[in-house]
């Protein structure tokens, strides 16, 4: 889909793709699984915990942090990230008001 064809769409539902783009590599996953076991880290955790390269994981920060998914603090040497809460939140209620429109006893012999 061609740049230019997004104003045919909602402003929420282009958000929505932008951050279901986000969410659609593994290890950005695997980030941000990590981020919300231990709450904070510092990158050198990251390359540890997930066994890819410095460079690979930096990319991966920065598209998290672009989306303002996550959030980081230069502590001496180091940056720190953790999840923002206040953006997990938002993404939280885009994510549920698509899964909530469908109803619960629907029957599953549709097709």
């Amino acid at each position: 889909m061609g740049i230019t064809k997004s104003d045919l769409f909602t402003d929420k539902q282009n958000e929505f793709a932008r951050i279901a783009k986000v969410f659609g590599h593994p290890a950005r996953l695997a980030i941000l699984e990590y981020l919300l076991k231990s709450e904070t880290c510092i990158c050198g955790d990251l390359v540890e915990e997930l066994g890819l390269a410095q460079a690979t994981i930096s990319q991966h920060l920065r598209e998290l942090k672009t989306a303002e998914i996550i959030k980081g603090n230069i502590e001496g040497t180091s940056i720190c990230y953790c999840i923002n809460a206040k953006k997990w939140i938002e993404i939280k209620s885009i994510f549920n008001a698509l899964f909530d429109r469908y109803p619960e006893n629907v029957d599953d012999d549709c097709c």
